[in-house]
């Protein structure tokens, strides 16, 4: 059966109403993750709030301390960030990182990792913004570091951009921590989740996702792996409407006509979102991620928990 998580991209609702009673919403948000069926939890690995959720006046709290948090307060969710980028830490500090956080969790971290793309955010804490040819080389290095500091005792490695020597994460892991490749660039992005990822994540719906999918999938027959290894998950933006007039006019509000807005989104009543989550589950994903723009509270989760249930049992 096909799973279902949930990311957390905005921490306004979260955070605005109480700054110093935060950690009680997200006690309430991982209660109702967990009882509403999600299988995973994730967070953003940003510092600054993307423009469509407020931009860097709005609040955002640091990934990986949330990660901690959500660790301590659930029992059964996989915990990751969707994704980290490859610029902002050297790879053996966030393998140290994912290492605690497996140990923190009992054994359910996962190490999301991309190659970045939010110069505006480079520029506002002073790290470098390479050309993306450079970054997809970080990507590929970092991610041998990561698994080999997760797989052995000690690990050396010598690359372009980064070396360790004799590097070791204790307390080790407590199971193969998963690696996933965030994004969806048909000719590189995918090649590098054939090579070298556990999990692929790629962002749209069913008509997107079914063709980044046989990408992926012809990308594996070329180097010799079975796809069937690489776990499929696809992220979507889910808004589920009560009726015909808030459909039409969210739609009407977010320019749904456009293609480039209605391929990462599903704006639908109940039995419409059901049959397009449905269609994810038919190009072969195992697991559906959404975020869930404008949620205020967590009744939010339970509501989009039934017809996710619906699309994948």
């Amino acid at each position: 059966m096909t799973r279902y998580g949930l990311q957390l991209p905005d921490f306004s609702w979260i955070v605005d109403a109480d700054p110093s009673t935060t950690m009680d919403r997200l006690r309430d948000v991982t209660a109702a993750a967990e009882e509403a069926g999600y299988s995973s939890l994730w967070v953003m690995d940003h510092l600054l709030q993307l423009p469509p959720l407020g931009g860097p006046t709005a609040p955002i709290l640091e990934g990986y301390t949330t990660l901690g948090a959500l660790a301590a307060l659930t029992r059964t969710v996989q915990l990751g960030t969707l994704v980290t980028g490859v610029t902002y830490r050297n790879p053996s500090l966030l393998a140290k990182q994912i290492a605690t956080l497996d140990s923190l969790s009992g054994g359910r971290a996962i190490l999301g990792i991309g190659a970045a793309w939010y110069e505006e955010e480079h520029e506002a804490y002073g790290w470098e913004f390479p050309p993306v040819r450079e970054r997809f080389a970080m990507l590929r290095e970092a991610v041998a570091i990561c698994r080999g500091m997760f797989d052995e005792e000690t690990f050396t490695y010598t690359g372009e951009h980064f070396h360790v020597v004799g590097a070791r994460v204790v307390p080790r892991p407590l199971r193969r921590i998963p690696i996933m490749i965030g994004g969806s660039g048909e000719k590189v992005t995918l090649r590098l989740v054939a090579e070298l990822a556990d999990l692929c994540n790629i962002g749209g719906t069913a008509p997107v996702v079914t063709r980044k999918l046989a990408a992926l999938d012809a990308h594996c027959e070329a180097i010799g792996r079975d796809p069937a290894t690489v776990t499929r998950t696809a992220m979507v933006s889910l808004f589920v409407c009560a009726n015909e007039s808030d459909r039409d006019g969210l739609r009407q509000l977010v320019g749904y006509d456009n293609p480039e807005v209605s391929d990462r989104m599903i704006i639908a009543m109940g039995d419409e979102a059901t049959e397009q989550l449905g269609a994810l589950v038919t190009a072969g994903v195992d697991e559906i991620i959404v975020n869930l723009p404008l949620v205020k509270d967590v009744d939010a989760f339970h509501t989009a928990a039934s017809v996710l249930r619906d699309a994948t049992s």
